[in-house]
């Protein structure tokens, strides 16, 4: 008989999937967003929407059109010196270079510095940087298991956490987004700006840096036909992508809300700490912390995973437990010392990887109106 899946397969590889793309950033961007777009935040968001969630939605489609099992395998379309390279460098610069780090001094500046005295931050992120890394290594060392950690248990208690705030948020505003005023760069271009700033999540690079991971996982569940795990793919991706577009939303209205009692933040971290104080005080600090340390540990699990499960393939002679090690260990250090060298470095290439990512993306969906010959890829590619 053959082996189907369940909608409640279905769900736990959306939730695992949502909670692997939905990092600190995603959390504050739509706020920040919200509160500069004001009044127009409904175009904004829309904006937003078309590139935050339709870019990773394409990738996830152009993993189930393509029926590969990871970015090596669908870059190798191109051709294998290519495929290595560009592989490498996406791993490198959303993994233990930029991404990884940036998870955890992001979670501990918005969710452990309000608690602390500024003589001690730098001793308490070092300590802070081992545990947080520690725990997401503990997390990876099996992938089999990503499943259930992430999809099953900490996604759901990172949204029940999320969810307690937006509800506070919308059964007591603290304004009406009819009378929130309009930053200048909304005023015209709502639409268009918030389109720009969907770029900011990096969840196009994502979407190919986890497809590995959703097809292991779907692997798992005794699915084996390449068409079925084409389709199981597509079908859980857009469970995760209608999530977080629902999430997406509720924050950047909750940012405009919250006009009617503080004026424009400099970054969405600070707007969120200031929404949770209103509603809950202290108790709305620690919230806050608990729900950006789920956020960003849940998307750290995934990046080590699928960082150690591509390099193990990519250079068997050392195992996934040697690279998933590199990638927690590396990391921890950076977090603590010369990040801002780590982020300078690793933006141009992030820039250079970028639109590479996009373009291999669109090719692999169109590719069987021109045959799927290599040409065009290359062709396409290298222009």
């Amino acid at each position: 008989m053959k082996k189907k899946l369940r909608i409640q397969d279905y769900l736990y590889v959306g939730s695992m999937l949502f909670g692997l793309f939905f990092g600190a950033g995603n959390l504050i961007f739509p706020v920040h967003m919200g509160q500069e777009a004001g009044s127009n935040v409904a175009l904004a968001n829309l904006g937003f929407l078309v590139t935050g969630i339709g870019l990773p939605f394409l990738g996830v489609i152009a993993f189930g059109l393509s029926q590969s099992t990871g970015v090596f395998e669908l870059a190798s379309r191109i051709n294998r010196r290519y495929a290595i390279i560009f592989t490498v460098l996406l791993y490198l610069v959303i993994g233990p270079f930029f991404a990884l780090p940036r998870l955890a001094t992001t979670s501990f500046e918005i969710g452990l510095v309000p608690f602390v005295s500024q003589d001690l931050q730098a001793p308490l992120l070092a300590v802070f940087s081992l545990l947080f890394f520690g725990a997401a290594w503990w997390f990876s060392r099996k992938p089999s298991k990503i499943l259930d950690y992430v999809g099953k248990f900490l996604n759901p208690l990172f949204l029940v956490l999320l969810g307690l705030l937006l509800v506070f948020a919308f059964t007591q505003p603290m304004g009406t987004i009819q009378e929130a005023p309009v930053s200048p760069l909304y005023q015209e271009h709502a639409f268009f700006t918030g389109f720009t700033n969907g770029y900011n999540t990096l969840d196009a690079l994502a979407s190919l840096a986890f497809g590995i991971i959703i097809v292991t996982a779907i692997r798992n569940m005794g699915i084996t036909k390449p068409s079925e795990i084409a389709k199981d793919t597509i079908l859980s991706g857009s469970i995760s992508i209608f999530l977080m577009g629902i999430i997406y939303t509720l924050l950047s209205y909750m940012g405009a809300m919250s006009l009617g009692k503080f004026a424009i933040s400099a970054n969405g971290g600070i707007a969120l700490a200031q929404v949770a104080n209103h509603y809950l005080g202290r108790s709305g600090s620690l919230l806050l912390a608990l729900i950006v340390i789920l956020a960003c540990l849940k998307t750290a699990i995934g990046l080590i995973t699928a960082f150690a499960e591509t390099f193990a393939e990519l250079f068997p002679a050392r195992s996934y437990l040697f690279f998933s090690a590199v990638a927690s260990i590396l990391p921890a250090i950076f977090a603590n010392v010369g990040l801002t060298k780590i982020i300078e470095f690793s933006t141009p290439v992030l820039m250079f990887v970028y639109p590479l990512a996009i373009t291999l993306i669109l090719l692999a969906i169109i590719s069987p109106l021109f045959q799927h010959r290599a040409s065009v890829y290359r062709m396409t590619t290298y222009f």
